[in-house]
């Protein structure tokens, strides 16, 4: 049987992490803004985790906070050089090569939004954490971006994807369920970001790594593309000329299964605060 196309490329993804590699410090401004935001998170629960996962190389400033906590960190990183120059294993999200039941914290900074095999990729981090282990992740999520894909839909530019899909928040807490965490919750951050122009977006999404690696790659845009893009994404400018642009920062937990738990809500309901969902047990 044939295998399915990929959405993503793999090479694509790996050049595109190398190259946050070179960036200089700060250029990645959401880095910051999500590893602080996960760590608040973090520390709702007063367990100790010994044994930490993380998935992206590219803030070095977050696992240099989870070392000083004394967790035993392992890091994977997709991108070979980024990989070697911080010391993290080299590896995608979806085909992590790890002794299973074999982490108490698995932190995902991005990415659960840019991997072919999602229900895959959460099943494999699924099996790598230990009884009453917690995935803790970010993602951008759906309704981000919205005036950058007005902007490329404008007349004058191809009808070709180059704006990758984008998971919802109901999709993500019934794919933590059904492939096994329990009491999964995901609630999400709205950030808006007013821009002067179309490039000045596009040098921010270079830096965050999130820019395209669809598979196949599409046609480089144009000359006249590219001036049509800039104009249409311009023409959506406020009152003072700058463009305010929606990044929707999708944050999400599970739990690996544990006797001790509460009983999980029904399914489709992980919409709740993920603050509650961290505090801990009794």
């Amino acid at each position: 049987m044939a295998q399915p196309s990929l959405i993503f490329s793999s090479v694509r993804h790996a050049a595109q992490r190398d190259r946050m590699a070179r960036m200089i410090d700060g250029a990645n401004f959401l880095a910051p803004i999500v590893a602080d935001t996960l760590l608040d998170r973090l520390a709702m629960v007063t367990r100790r985790f010994q044994r930490t996962l993380l998935i992206g190389a590219h803030d070095t400033a977050l696992a240099d906070r989870l070392r000083a906590d004394g967790t035993q960190l392992t890091i994977i990183e997709g991108g070979p050089a980024l990989a070697a120059r911080t010391g993290a294993l080299t590896g995608e999200a979806d085909s992590i090569d790890l002794p299973l039941a074999n982490f108490d914290l698995i932190l995902w900074p991005g990415g659960l939004d840019s991997v072919n095999d999602v229900p895959g990729a959460l099943v494999r981090l699924r099996a790598l954490l230990a009884p009453d282990g917690l995935l803790l992740g970010a993602f951008l999520g759906d309704g981000s971006l919205p005036r950058l894909r007005r902007a490329m839909m404008s007349d004058g530019v191809r009808a070709i994807a180059r704006l990758h899909p984008q998971i919802d928040l109901a999709a993500t807490g019934n794919l933590l369920q059904s492939v096994g965490f329990t009491l999964p919750v995901v609630d999400v951050d709205a950030l808006t970001v007013r821009y002067g122009d179309w490039f000045s977006l596009v040098r921010d999404l270079r830096a965050a790594g999130l820019s395209n690696r669809l598979s196949p790659t599409p046609a480089p845009l144009t000359r006249a593309e590219v001036t049509q893009i800039a104009t249409a994404f311009a023409a959506q400018a406020d009152t003072d000329g700058r463009i305010a642009e929606t990044f929707r920062l999708v944050y999400f937990s599970g739990w690996a299964p544990h006797p001790d738990q509460p009983k999980p809500a029904r399914r489709g309901s992980a919409t709740a605060s993920l603050a509650e969902a961290l505090k801990p047990r009794e």
